[in-house]
């Protein structure tokens, strides 16, 4: 898909979900043909002519200024997750370089698999933009067995198993919200890496198996993912909703380094003592070395 066209979409989708009282507007008309706002009342907010708007929604925002695009995420009442998208695509659309530095290649550094080995009270991983595990503790390899059966290709990939495989929507208990997170997260990178070519790869891939996937993809929805809750359910210990909290590694561009934590006294930390429990007296012939450190492109 061409940035052009990602730029109308995303525009379309987030005018789509804004209604005229939303934004403040009287709702002139009884008969709308469109949900949501029209191009020029998006333009009346935006303090722009409808010509330029719909150049814009066109997928024309190469040439749009700092303060455009910001009257133009005011206008949509954009959060912070889609504001940063909308920039994203116009430095995709203007060839610029990414607001992120470059990717991190090669192994992970020795340093980020002592800290990864050293928290053994939760469980933690680190994966790319991608969403590619590249390295895991003892419990969070324990936590994400399921994405190690075998035959699974390597790096394990929680998109592909979530989407691809049988035993996906099992694990995930939550499945729509657990959906939404994975799509609107690929969704966020595919913005800020748009010449990734195994990221086009993997969303071609999913695209074209997965009706799940390529519903949510279509919607457009982007977010920052730093803290929250997730629930598993896990084939040793049953349900277990952990609270998370997501690192980038500021040395190792576009990597994220994810810990998993429960408070003490309750269910999901009994559960969690009951994961460690059965990480150590798993057969170390069944379930491959727990930290691996494959390359990430």
């Amino acid at each position: 898909m061409s940035t052009e066209s990602d730029i109308r979409e995303f525009l379309a989708s987030r005018r789509a979900k804004i209604t005229p009282q939303q934004a403040g507007l009287p709702a002139f008309g009884g008969n709308r043909r469109v949900p949501g706002l029209r191009r020029e009342e998006v333009a009346l907010l935006a303090g722009v002519s409808i010509d330029y708007y719909v150049r814009l929604e066109r997928g024309h925002l190469a040439g749009a200024s700092e303060e455009v695009l910001d009257s133009l995420a005011g206008a949509l009442q954009l959060d912070d997750a889609e504001r940063a998208h909308l920039y994203d695509l116009a430095r995709a659309a203007a060839k610029r370089p990414a607001r992120r530095a470059k990717r991190a290649r090669g192994p992970l550094p020795d340093s980020a698999v002592r800290v990864l080995n050293s928290m053994t009270d939760c469980p933690a991983f680190i994966r790319n933009g991608r969403l590619d595990v590249l390295a895991t503790n003892p419990l969070g390899r324990a936590l994400y067995s399921p994405l190690y059966s075998s035959g699974a290709r390597q790096p394990v990939n929680l998109a592909r198993f979530q989407f691809l495989d049988p035993a996906g929507p099992e694990f995930f208990p939550r499945w729509e919200e657990s959906v939404n997170t994975t799509v609107s997260l690929l969704r966020t990178e595919a913005g800020r890496a748009p010449g990734d070519s195994e990221l086009t790869g993997l969303i071609g891939e999913l695209v074209t198996r997965s009706d799940e996937f390529r519903t949510a993809w279509a919607k457009h929805n982007v977010r920052l993912h730093y803290t929250g809750r997730k629930a598993f359910h896990h084939p040793a210990i049953g349900e277990i909703t952990l609270d998370f909290d997501a690192m980038e590694l500021p040395a190792q561009p576009g990597l994220t380094l994810t810990a998993y934590s429960t408070p003490p006294n309750t269910p999901d930390h009994d559960k969690l003592l009951l994961l460690a429990t059965w990480a150590a007296t798993e057969d170390p012939q069944q379930t491959p070395n727990p930290v691996s450190t494959d390359r990430q492109a």
